[in-house]
């Protein structure tokens, strides 16, 4: 029972469990933000607010309801400014992206990494020659190279 108590925990990190580590409140903004800006309901909302828009300052319904004539420079300016935000949260989300990316990278290394000294020891204790695995294994990834530039012919059927 006491050597149950000595063995190490073999945990390799979720992801899930990483990215959330790093996500803070802005985060969560941006991603909201630009989550909804990439959608058809952003579209139709802005073509629905620029026509409203575009018929008051016509004067559709009277000279009253006019706040902003023809050319509509606040108007341009309210865009303008809406572009430049989304822009920005667009590259902060990209950044998280990449962040998202480095993690993911990190995780899949380590468990190449893990998986590589488990075979090891598996194949040790079997009786598998190492040297014989890997020149094998530089056989296959040099066909499969050779078969995706086109200069191998495909494999053989058996």
């Amino acid at each position: 029972m006491g050597s149950a108590a000595k063995r190490p925990t073999v945990r390799i990190a979720h992801e899930q469990d990483v990215l959330a580590r790093m996500r803070g409140t802005q985060d969560r903004i941006a991603d909201a933000i630009t989550a909804f800006a990439g959608t058809m309901a952003f579209v139709y909302l802005h073509a629905l607010w620029f026509a409203v828009w575009i018929v008051c300052n016509e004067g559709v319904f009277g000279h009253g309801a006019v706040w902003d004539p023809y050319p509509f420079g606040l108007l341009t300016m309210i865009v303008s400014l809406e572009a430049i935000f989304l822009s920005t949260f667009v590259m902060v989300s990209q950044n998280r992206q990449a962040a998202r990316e480095n993690v993911r990278a990190d995780l899949d290394f380590e468990t190449n990494v893990r998986s590589e000294v488990w075979a090891v020891h598996i194949g040790r204790s079997l009786g598998v020659d190492p040297v014989e695995v890997e020149r094998r294994i530089q056989e296959l990834l040099a066909e499969n190279r050779a078969r995706m530039n086109g200069t191998a012919p495909p494999p053989e059927k058996s």
